[in-house]
């Protein structure tokens, strides 16, 4: 639902960020860690100073359009986001059946571990693509959510964005979805004057 309390154009500009696995591992084919995922945004969202807007898990990487609360550094969620969710899915790896357990644990090795030290895992990329929308640019704003939400049509895992559930992209069509956003109105109005849900915006400055 809207939250006009944790919306604060004036503060602090939005973000479009990609997370990416390590070497681009599929590791989002499990529910168990897809799960991990949406608590972990939610959790964020309650407590960690994130507001979420849009959002998409794929199988290798998370798209997100995000703004921190005021007091809150956007360096320091994504931070502390990608700790908490490798040592969560390093903890079902190891509790699951997971037949890719040890193909897993050696690909997420970190390669920066010195013979004295513990071993330590990375599940995602150490940087992340990052770019800024002010949150006056609601045409820009519109961009990216709708490239957010294609991702799946693209990959021909659904035929519509609002049919793939690991997104907000229902919570826009009317639908209550997994992770609490908060709406943003003027993506609303746009895609209310626009002729489809879809199409009707072409993202020109990235790239998947």
């Amino acid at each position: 639902m809207w939250n006009d309390e944790r919306y604060q154009p004036a503060k602090q500009p939005s973000y479009f960020i990609t997370l990416e696995t390590v070497d681009g591992v599929d590791i989002f084919i499990r529910p168990v860690y897809k799960q991990v995922i949406v608590h972990t945004l939610n959790h964020f969202i309650e407590s960690k100073g994130l507001i979420v807007y849009s959002w998409c898990l794929m199988t290798n990487h998370l798209h997100l359009l995000v703004q921190p609360q005021a007091g809150y550094s956007m360096d320091e969620i994504e931070q502390q986001y990608k700790i908490f969710t490798t040592q969560k899915i390093l903890a079902a790896i190891e509790t699951e059946p997971e037949t890719r357990r040890e193909w897993l644990l050696k690909r997420f090795q970190s390669i920066e571990v010195s013979p004295n030290s513990l071993r330590q895992y990375n599940i995602w990329q150490n940087r992340s693509s990052r770019s800024i929308i002010e949150m006056d640019q609601p045409a820009r704003l519109v961009e990216y959510y709708e490239y957010i939400h294609e991702n799946p049509v693209r990959e021909r895992f659904v035929d519509l964005a609002p049919d793939f559930p690991y997104s907000s992209a229902r919570d826009y069509a009317g639908y209550h979805g997994l992770v609490n956003i908060s709406k943003l109105p003027a993506i609303e109005q746009l895609l209310g004057a626009s002729e489809s849900f879809n199409g009707s915006f072409l993202v020109r400055h990235i790239r998947n």
